[in-house]
């Protein structure tokens, strides 16, 4: 039986490992494991930016869905694609002076 190359192929995942260790060599099972999680992510990726753009109500996959799912479940940034939009990044709300006022009153009522 054939077996079917993956979207990372034996040669390209033997020249990454080589780029990374030259004297290491990868067994046929390591290999193969290898090969299985870069498919598994790819896959899981891809589902995951379709059903980001199905929730934009589009057809059409996005570089922007990708980077949001990249950077929301895998915590991956991509040199490049940085989302730089000020509505998206979360930024922490500073407290108002009558927040701080409660919160001072509050401390003071538990000494």
């Amino acid at each position: 039986m054939a077996q079917q190359e993956g979207v990372v192929g034996k040669k390209k995942l033997q020249d990454l490992a080589a780029e990374v260790c030259p004297r290491q060599l990868l067994d046929e099972d390591t290999e193969e494991l290898l090969m299985q999680l870069a498919d598994d992510f790819i896959d899981s990726v891809v589902t995951s930016s379709c059903q980001l753009a199905a929730h934009r109500k589009s057809s059409t996959l996005e570089a922007s869905d990708l980077q949001l799912h990249l950077e929301r479940s895998w915590n991956i940034n991509i040199p490049g694609f940085s989302n730089s939009d000020a509505s998206r990044q979360q930024k922490k709300a500073l407290p108002t002076e009558a927040h701080k006022q409660r919160v001072a009153l509050i401390k003071k009522s538990k000494r």
